[in-house]
């Protein structure tokens, strides 16, 4: 399929999509997800949207304040207007955000679609070197960052203006955009031009950028959401996903906003904290980690859900144990699902009655899924295999040779091992790769390996992760100290602490043993097995 004449000044992302030929196969064969060639995200969820529940109904909740979605519209164009004509920001231009969740990071997010800029989304516990990175490869006009989290963007920026937001100063962005017209003309995109530069680690620790289009945002609304989720202009969704992630962005902004309900937006919460303030709130449809769940009954906070009707558990497989304990003290049945950055949301999940305690679920409406060998042949249902997705959405890697090792035959390999039941249903056995999933962060071994390295005491180091009944895996290192320097418990700590200090906080070891020599094959590579093997004798 061509594309559309694009509406890009700038045409940085069409130059580095990757080769047609290594896409994966897309399809679109739901009515809901048949889009008119010309398309701004932003104008769908927001502008016509307003049109539809009216400028004051609620969209935005804080613990402190309501933005009503006139509000949200009327901010997002000024902001806009400040990109454009007082930076310069033509179509195609990237601008990064970096900030917890609240409304003036929603707010950025809308401007610079609105304008026609490419969003590239960082999440504020990333340290300087792993945002250094993200700019690298995405190549920034513009950086919008909450001002509490500005300081490891002073060396780092490169050519980008940073402009801060939350903050008193007369040049802060809020303050600036308060004197602009609170109208806007949405720029006329193309809905195959690229809104979303996604970083994603992967298994090597170099960030690849996915990229979406503006049809591609709608998508996962459209599927997921419509067909399984369900939600309703009453709702009030929240959760603790990072809008930084696309979970988070699609659960938090992107569904709500698509029927016209309302989000609770938090910074950081505990999960009792998380608990209270959906009761507080009257929340209607949560977002989280199995983690989260299994916390909130440990504290015994459980009643605080009451107001739920929809519980949506992602980001790491969620035991049947969890599942049922949780419906046995709440009523409620989670939801559980599996997606992906590069496909940008769920693609398998069941609700209500298709749900099967343990099954991850079906194919969502929309997408088509397989268990294939590693030669690519769809394996007997009962056989354990890589799990291939296909739908409206799909990889796009920015100009990077690892498009191929994703997509195969026009499939899109998630790197995840499942069976496939008789029935269609999916079962999780485990990561093909070296991926650690950890309270639904995904953390790359070599990255922590990485940070641990650069630790005067350290010779090297081994990551793998290993199971945990809080966090469902944590990061445990095999170190590998320098001649002289004595291992113990408070060395242990200090290099907790250094990685800590260059690299986000929950990728950190919380587990730690000093080794003699790590476990290599005769050509030199880590034996992670023996690792675990090693792990599981000291248990």
């Amino acid at each position: 399929m061509p594309l559309s004449p694009s509406a890009h000044v700038d045409t940085y992302c069409r130059d580095n999509l990757p080769p047609e030929h290594s896409w994966p196969e897309f399809r679109f064969e739901l009515p809901s997800l048949q889009y008119s060639e010309r398309l701004n995200c932003a104008t769908a969820l927001l502008d016509d949207m307003v049109a539809i529940v009216g400028p004051g109904k609620p969209c935005l909740l804080t613990a402190s304040e309501t933005w009503t979605y006139g509000e949200l519209l009327s901010r997002a164009n000024q902001i806009a207007r400040v990109l454009a004509e007082d930076h310069g920001l033509v179509p195609g231009q990237r601008v990064l955000l970096r900030g917890p969740n609240n409304p003036w990071l929603v707010a950025c997010w809308f401007a610079v679609v609105k304008a026609g800029g490419v969003v590239v989304t960082t999440m504020p516990m990333l340290r300087a070197p792993e945002v250094a990175k993200i700019v690298d490869i995405t190549k920034p006009s513009l950086v919008l960052c909450d001002h509490r989290f500005s300081a490891e963007l002073v060396d780092i920026a490169g050519t980008a203006h940073v402009l801060t937001f939350g903050s008193t100063s007369p040049t802060d962005l809020q303050m600036v955009s308060a004197s602009k017209s609170e109208e806007f003309t949405n720029v006329d995109t193309a809905a195959d031009d690229v809104v979303l530069l996604a970083p994603t680690s992967g298994t090597t620790g170099i960030p690849k950028a996915t990229m979406h289009f503006h049809r591609d945002v709608l998508a996962n609304a459209d599927t997921f959401s419509r067909h399984v989720l369900k939600p309703t202009p009453d709702d009030i969704f929240t959760g603790t996903p990072p809008l930084a992630f696309t979970f988070g962005l699609g659960g938090l902004v992107i569904f709500p906003l698509r029927v016209g309900a309302a989000t609770l937006l938090i910074e950081k919460a505990s999960p009792a904290e998380l608990a209270a303030m959906v009761r507080r709130h009257n929340v209607s449809v949560l977002f989280t980690a199995p983690t989260a769940y299994r916390a909130i009954m440990t504290a015994g906070a459980e009643a605080d859900l009451a107001t739920l009707r929809r519980c949506v558990s992602a980001g790491e497989h969620l035991p049947e144990v969890v599942w049922q304990q949780f419906h046995d003290r709440t009523g409620l049945k989670l939801i559980d699902g599996i997606g992906a950055t590069e496909m940008l949301h769920v693609f398998i999940a069941a609700s209500d009655d298709d749900i099967r305690p343990g099954a991850t679920g079906k194919a969502v409406p929309g997408f088509e899924a397989r268990v294939q060998d590693a030669a690519g042949n769809p394996v007997p249902a009962g056989t354990a295999g890589f799990l291939a997705v296909k739908g409206p959405t799909g990889c796009r890697y920015l100009a990077d040779d690892r498009q191929n090792l994703y997509v195969r035959d026009g499939w899109n390999i998630t790197g995840d091992t499942f069976v496939r039941d008789a029935d269609g249903y999916f079962w999780y056995q485990a990561r093909s790769d070296d991926m650690i999933v950890s309270s639904g962060y995904n953390i790359a071994a070599p990255e922590v390996e990485f940070a641990i390295d650069q630790h005067p005491a350290v010779v090297e180091s081994a990551v793998i992760g290993i199971p945990n009944e809080a966090r469902g895996m944590i990061v445990h290192a095999a170190i590998v100290l320098a001649p002289g320097i004595i291992g113990d418990d408070a060395l242990k700590v200090e290099i907790q602490n250094f990685v800590k200090s260059i690299a986000a906080p929950y990728k950190y070891p919380r587990s730690i043993t000093f080794e003699q020599a790590l476990p290599r094959t005769d050509s030199g590579k880590i034996q992670r097995f023996r690792l675990h093997e090693r792990v599981r004798a000291l248990s």
